[in-house]
């Protein structure tokens, strides 16, 4: 008797995990469970999403499920999947679910499309997978809030799908730890990037001067000015990233190939864990791409590419050509 009631005390307060420390913006509030959001109607996605990680919620072991689906709290309706499908853009988290394998409805919850925005494949699968694993990993250590989004403004990408969803150019994180009141900001542009995650961290006041939104406001004024002031990368530990990723595993998750198949023009139905978001057999849609040199050994009319078995083409090409119609 005395464990379940201690199980209903620790539910409760999860319930007002995600309602302590809210942002100030414009925006409409939708408070879900296990997280908050405000969201912006004119961009199709969360101003921010607020949530809290601790070290008990982190051990839960639900796995990942990509139910992806509208957000029913969003009175003005939320983006669509349709407005995803075939725009090359990754539907990317914001509060990860990763963060969210507490139990089924949290891990439910992180699918919304409240808590989506395009993320281009290899920045999503790249190094804001990166940062989303140190942060859990902090979570794991001691207890933290997390408020995170897209950059929304003038300086974006442009927009897809039917609803217009805007393609932010830069992603920020803001973390704050009340036990050790300790705070720190990271910004990151919406492209592939490396390096030190520590490179791209930036004072929360800077965050608040692109976004316009006042973050943990409830702190006395002395307080939040002095940590939203500064970046102090020492209170922090760098190598503390989580050893699971998405709930049951580390491995990359794979998802739709970014490609485009000449046959039908159509996005290509093929699954693929390639950080450039190309399976093997678009690799050279993708900007990344290097087309492989000829060497002296090469007869010519021979295809250059690599084959899924990681083999060379056997296929002979066109005069002029240095790939065979399928790897074109």
């Amino acid at each position: 008797m005395k464990l379940a009631l201690l199980n209903i005390v620790f539910l409760f307060s999860l319930n007002l995990f995600s309602q302590e420390y809210l942002p100030k913006s414009s925006g409409k509030i939708v408070k879900h469970k296990y997280y908050t959001l405000s969201y912006n109607e004119i961009h199709e996605q969360a101003n921010w999403v607020h949530y809290k990680l601790t070290p008990s919620f982190l051990r839960g072991t639900t796995p990942r499920k990509d139910s992806f689906k509208s957000d029913p709290l969003v009175s003005t309706k939320s983006a669509q999947l349709s407005d995803y499908k075939g725009s090359g853009y990754d539907r990317g988290h914001l509060a990860p679910a990763g963060d969210m394998k507490f139990n089924e409805v949290a891990m439910s919850e992180s699918f919304f499309m409240s808590n989506m925005s395009p993320q281009n494949p290899s920045f999503n699968r790249g190094i804001w997978k990166r940062l989303e694993s140190l942060v859990r990993g902090w979570g794991e250590q001691f207890d933290i809030y997390v408020s995170t989004a897209g950059v929304l403004g003038s300086d974006n990408l442009g927009a897809i799908g039917k609803n217009r969803v805007t393609i932010p150019s830069e992603y920020y994180k803001v973390i704050y730890a009340p036990q050790k009141k300790i705070m720190i900001g990271f910004l990151l542009s919406n492209i592939k990037q490396s390096g030190e995650l520590s490179t791209y961290t930036v004072s929360v006041d800077h965050i608040e001067s692109l976004t316009r939104i006042d973050f943990f406001s409830e702190l006395p004024d002395k307080i939040e000015n002095e940590l939203e002031s500064k970046v102090i990368l020492n209170n922090w530990d760098f190598k503390a990233s989580s050893y699971s990723s998405s709930g049951s595993s580390s491995k990359n998750v794979s998802a739709q190939c970014n490609g485009m198949a000449k046959s039908t023009g159509n996005r290509c139905r093929n699954k693929t864990s390639n950080t450039n978001g190309y399976c093997y057999l678009h690799q050279s849609q993708s900007s990344s791409y290097l087309k492989p040199k000829s060497s002296k050994t090469d007869y010519l009319g021979r295809c250059n590419a690599t084959t899924k078995a990681g083999s060379r083409c056997k296929r002979n090409v066109s005069d002029g050509n240095s790939f065979c119609w399928q790897h074109l």
